[in-house]
């Protein structure tokens, strides 16, 4: 289809993805120059409809962009009052005290928000500004100059057939042309994953790890909320099996945010997040506190979780990779959406300056230097070593190692244990079915535990599904060769959507790929054994639509 005649649009800067990351881009470059031309492409139906976070807010990055966002209206309002973490067995549990936690661990002075709403009122903000925005718009295509720059994306393709030929209302969308070109796709973004390969942006660093996060709103009994209440877990019902822990968070209206986050880095193939998400919410800790109440909202997505080691280079010509597109959460906070804010804002001042001097399509060095040595990287740095260290001794060593690590970090700036590797990609580490026991998981009661496809309805997701499955195969026989045969199908139990499925298991496994229920997570992309199955965008508008994640 490289015959397609396109329209074209010229700007100073193009933004994929308005999430935190892509929106604190477009409001500083405004506030730096009102003559810039800025637009914002989000794939969603509208701004929000694709962001899931935990979430508890440092506001450190919203300050430094909107100083009076408090004055604005801004949708970030319940203070955490209260921060309790537990250890966790099959029926009890153990408090963590907080004050042998380094300060950094602290969420005094943070915020329990939906960052969904925090980005719908930031669009608000972006476009009084004079930002043009673009719901339902997906970005399909890297456009590139004569000299190998990034130029622009292609973004509005509708109306393909499902063999990806033009059907009868095909609409070839747009290129986008910028003098920089910002991705701020989130997690494994499909047009980032194109721009590091393209250009080796990854070469020398550590493998990116990832979380599959799973979260759920409810509405509880009023008599049993603490807004402002914040609570962590570790242990139960994971165990040995993988890495991970949960979240409850007490927000306003009598609702609860509960999640779970599973590392992906498990071996057992036959683990099962989604399952050990359902179960966790049966320990007493978290049964007491939902029974009566009612879930009114499910979503999932994974969660970049390599840190300092694992970040790749930001920069090639004409483009910038921001946030989760780079990776930097800090894993031990839990927390990710301050640094996308304060990475967005460092890459629009690199390219206002640049434009400024007259410059074009060049490498935006400016903007890797002050994350790497500015208040991101001296936020991941010196959590560096928590992930790897559980990742290959488990919780024990997390919390001991991990914590006297932090604290020297933070008391003298440096850690005796140097920069410790990952190892394996989370598909590497995925072990031979015959090697590891099945998973027995009790039933959901449909009451406080869902079974996945009841849930996946309450993320409200919808594919149009006439147009080609965004869920491509590099050799569709592996499927059933590999992922099948050797891990016993591991896509079927990690999706937390219910997406793949092997019918005809009797006689001659047949693979089957339910794309119209996929929430982007991206977890097959990164989980899948043989790196067989490629996440792309669907069309513009397609996908979950959150109502207040």
């Amino acid at each position: 289809m490289s015959d397609i005649q396109r329209e074209t649009m010229e700007y100073d800067v193009v933004i994929v993805g308005a999430g935190p990351a892509g929106l604190s881009a477009a409001i500083r470059l405004k506030q730096l120059d009102a003559e810039l031309e800025v637009v914002v492409l989000e794939k969603g139906s509208e701004v929000g409809a694709h962001i899931l976070s935990g979430a508890v807010l440092d506001p450190c990055g919203i300050d430094a962009l909107i100083p009076d966002w408090k004055e604005k209206g801004a949708p970030i309002t319940v203070k955490v009052k209260e921060d309790n973490f537990y250890l966790l067995g099959e029926e009890g549990k153990a408090r963590v005290p907080n004050w042998p936690m380094p300060p950094l661990m602290n969420n005094h002075g943070n915020y329990i928000v939906s960052m969904g709403n925090v980005c719908r009122w930031m669009a608000e903000q972006a476009e009084a500004l004079g930002v043009e925005i673009f719901p339902g718009m997906s970005c399909s295509e890297i456009v590139y100059g004569e000299n190998g720059e990034v130029k622009g994306v292609v973004a509005g393709e509708f109306g393909l057939n499902p063999d990806g030929t033009p059907g009868d209302g095909y609409e070839p969308g747009m290129e986008l042309h910028g003098k920089y070109v910002f991705l701020g796709e989130g997690v494994r973004g499909s047009l980032s994953k194109q721009v590091i390969a393209k250009y080796e942006l990854d070469k020398g660093v550590e493998p990116q790890k990832y979380g599959l996060g799973m979260k759920e709103i409810w509405e509880i009994d009023p008599a049993k909320h603490r807004e402002g209440t914040v609570t962590h877990t570790m242990g139960w019902p994971l165990g040995k099996n993988a890495g991970g822990g949960s979240f409850i968070y007490h927000l306003d209206n009598n609702q609860v945010y509960v999640g779970f986050v599973v590392h992906l880095n498990y071996e057992n193939p036959h683990l099962y997040p989604y399952m050990e998400f359902q179960r966790f919410k049966h320990h007493p800790l978290v049964k007491d506190l939902l029974e009566g109440g009612k879930r009114v909202a499910y979503g999932a997505r994974a969660i970049s979780e390599g840190g300092w080691q694992s970040m790749p280079k930001m920069v090639a010509p004409g483009v910038a990779l921001l946030g989760c597109s780079v990776g930097m959460v800090n894993v031990p906070r839990i927390k990710g959406n301050h640094n996308a804010m304060l990475s967005g804002k460092a890459a629009a001042e690199a390219a206002f300056d640049a434009i400024k001097a007259g410059r074009v399509s060049d490498e935006l060095t400016a903007y890797e230097t002050e994350v790497r040595n500015g208040a991101i990287g001296k936020d991941l740095k010196s959590v560096r070593n928590v992930k790897p260290l559980w990742s290959k001794y488990g919780l024990s060593a997390s919390l001991s190692l991990g914590g006297l690590d932090m604290w020297t970090n933070s008391l003298f700036g440096v850690s005796v244990l140097g920069t410790l590797g990952h190892g394996k990609s989370d598909a590497a580490a995925t072990g031979k079915a015959s090697k590891f026991p099945k998973i027995d998981y009790p039933k959901p009661d449909g009451k406080i535990s869902f079974d996945r496809l009841t849930n996946v309805s309450f993320a409200m997701t919808n594919h149009e599904e006439s147009q080609p499955s965004h869920l491509k195969l590099k050799e569709p026989e592996k499927q059933v060769e590999v992922d099948w045969k050797e891990f016993a199908g591991p896509s079927q139990r990690y999706c937390p959507a219910g997406v793949y499925e092997f019918v005809d298991t009797d006689t001659e496994p047949r693979f089957v790929i339910n794309f119209q229920n996929c929430v982007h997570c991206k977890t097959c992309d990164i989980k899948d054994p043989a790196q067989n199955i490629v996440w792309t965008t669907p069309q513009g508008g397609d996908g979950p639509n959150y109502p207040n994640m």
